[in-house]
């Protein structure tokens, strides 16, 4: 799935990713909104990846969907 599909789809989408990434709270699910931007941000944060590191985590969650 692309990440324009996941932004148009967010509501439904937060579920899956709040099941594959548990740390990220409600409201910063809400925040990301489907972007991917925001997403790889908050995943630095949380879980302290590297930039690239986080971008492929993303990239494969939303391939995996």
């Amino acid at each position: 799935m692309n990440w324009d599909q996941i932004e148009g789809n967010w509501k439904e989408m937060k579920g899956k990713a709040r099941a594959s990434w548990g740390e990220l709270t409600d409201d910063e699910l809400t925040q990301i909104g489907g972007k991917k931007d925001q997403l790889v941000g908050k995943l630095q944060q949380k879980y302290g990846l590297e930039q690239e590191e986080a971008e492929r985590r993303a990239d494969d969650w939303a391939n995996g969907l």
